[in-house]
């Protein structure tokens, strides 16, 4: 079974690439669970995608236009979403901000 250490300190970790415009860290994970914060500057777009994970997801910082089936909503600080496995899903950014993402199970490919 994969898993992180007990303790993820923020400097320590590093920012990941997968898009332009888009960063993420990997925080604590074991099979069942996995923490992530997602960085995107304003223009970055979370591409329509699907996975087999639930997520839940809080807006730390910004605003983003949010596309979750066949819903679309503005989100901003302090706000949160949940999408169901199997569920397409978009993001994109319309003010630099940050999210904080938790899979279950975890995010294989992001490791």
């Amino acid at each position: 079974m994969a898993q992180s250490d007990l303790f993820q300190i923020e400097n320590e970790i590093a920012w990941e690439h997968p898009d332009e415009k888009i960063q993420r860290q990997i925080y604590g994970y074991d099979d069942k669970i996995m923490l992530v914060k997602a960085k995107f500057e304003k223009g970055g777009v979370g591409q329509i995608h699907k996975h087999p994970h639930s997520q839940v997801t809080y807006v730390e910082s910004g605003t983003f236009e949010m596309h979750i089936g066949d819903e679309i909503r503005i989100i901003k600080k302090g706000d949160g979403y949940y999408v169901p496995p199997e569920v397409l899903h978009d993001c994109v950014c319309l003010e630099d901000g940050l999210l904080i993402d938790v899979f279950s199970p975890l995010r294989e490919d992001f490791i």
